[in-house]
């Protein structure tokens, strides 16, 4: 007699299938989370850093269009404008500075 009348698989080795593929579906979500941390970085920001500035440093407005004046981005009289314009709209303590 063939497998004694017997063709179907025991608990043991449905819970040895189960825990097999548990553990390589896990050890695939371990292998591509890896990847992916590897591509991106541990802590890579949502958006990057505009060139020429630090990464996690906030500049003011006035920053912004004294370094684009600097650098040549702006002409003189559009920076004044717009310094005039941020001047006129800061409170009064903050334009002693």
């Amino acid at each position: 007699m063939m497998n004694d009348g017997y063709y179907g698989m025991g608990a043991g080795d449905w819970i040895a299938m189960t825990i097999f593929w548990l553990g390589g579906l896990t050890l695939a979500a371990w292998a591509v989370w890896a990847l992916w941390r590897t591509a991106v970085g541990p802590h890579a920001p949502t958006r990057p850093a505009p060139a020429g500035s630090a990464s996690g440093t906030t500049e003011s407005a006035a920053d912004i269009v004294d370094r684009r004046f600097a650098t040549g981005e702006i002409d003189e009289d559009t920076y004044r404008s717009m310094r005039a314009a941020l001047d006129s709209a800061r409170p009064p303590l903050e334009r002693h500075r």
